[in-house]
Formats: C-alpha cells, structure tokens, sequence
C-alpha cells in the first residue's frame, strides 16, 4: 500500500539537506574558530604507540620550528588517545597528509564510525606506527606540552623526515581542500 497525501495521490517527496543539522548557526559561532577557520592549515595525522597498542588523532595546527635539532609542535586535545599514548611512550610520528588522504584524515578526526587503523596499513617504526603510502613522514622524541586555550601545545625534537612529491591536503573553511582550491 502506497502513502498518499490527504486530498491527493502523489507520496509525499523525501530530500536530504546538504548542511549538517547538527552545526552551529555562522552567527552563533565563536569568533576565535570562525578566524581560525579561514587560515589554510596542513592536514596531519599523529600517531604514536605500537600494534595493538597504538593511537593516532588528525591535527590542523602545526609548526615546525627550525633549529639544531627543529622541533614540530601542534595544539593536542588532551582528551584523545593520542595525546596519552604519546605522553607513556615518549615518541610519535607525524603524517603530512596528501591530495588522496582525505577519508584518511576524516578517520582520524573521528568523522567515521570505527577503528581508524583498520582502514590502512602500517607498520611499526622507531617513533610509532607509520601509515603507508606516500607522504611525508616525520619521526619525533616527545619533549613535553603546555596547556594553551582547551588544548595542550605538544613539542617533538624532529628525528627523522622523510619527504614525498605529494601534493598536501589542506583545512580551510571547514574543510579538506587541495590548494588549488582555497578560494
């Protein structure tokens, strides 16, 4: 049996909308991430541990402070696996995500259901699990955090670097983006 509308036979028509109902109205928004949310940030994934035990966490907010060694830093949330694995272990690994990477980085933001290191292959290395493929791949020693706004700034004294000719993924707008789409 169909459903009908009263007074007329057509069903009634489903659409999905396009917009998270979920999401904040613009207006509603907090002024420091609508700001933050227009600066073009690399996409990275962090991970430390080893099999079975490891964790990893996608992070926006990174630098790289050169020095002798250089140092990587990146704003942590404190409740995240990563952040307590990296903090037992002392060691972890940065992923500079490519053009290809983008469920990659959408699995270690939590955007999909289930265990994010199911969905790629890694293998264990000095300074934690390193995701395969190619990107750039940065091995770092743990050197301590700093609580800044609701995150801890995380500092790793660069170990190891290995680089790729990938094209980077970036976070602008809310988004994953290539470069040559921040507009």
């Amino acid at each position: 049996m169909a459903l009908r509308r009263r007074g007329g036979s057509e069903p009634p028509k489903v659409t999905l909308r396009s917009e998270d109902p979920f999401a904040t109205a613009p207006a509603d928004r907090r002024l420091d991430r609508r700001l933050r949310s227009r600066l073009v940030a690399p996409v990275t994934v962090w991970t430390a541990g080893s099999a079975p035990q490891r964790a990893g966490l996608t992070v926006s907010s990174i630098l790289v402070a050169e020095g002798d060694p250089a140092v990587v830093l990146g704003l942590i949330d404190t409740l995240s696996d990563f952040y307590d694995m990296a903090l037992e272990r002392g060691r972890f690994v940065v992923h500079v995500l490519g053009a290809a990477d983008r469920r990659l980085a959408g699995a270690f933001a939590g955007t999909y259901p289930g265990e994010p290191f199911d969905e790629v292959v890694t293998a264990d290395g000095e300074f934690g699990p390193v995701v395969e493929g190619a990107r750039h791949v940065v091995g770092c020693e743990f050197l301590g955090t700093t609580d800044v706004g609701f995150q801890a700034l995380v500092c790793g004294r660069i170990r190891s670097v290995e680089l790729s000719d990938s094209t980077p993924l970036v976070r602008y707008r809310g988004q994953y983006r290539l470069l040559s789409q921040v507009r």
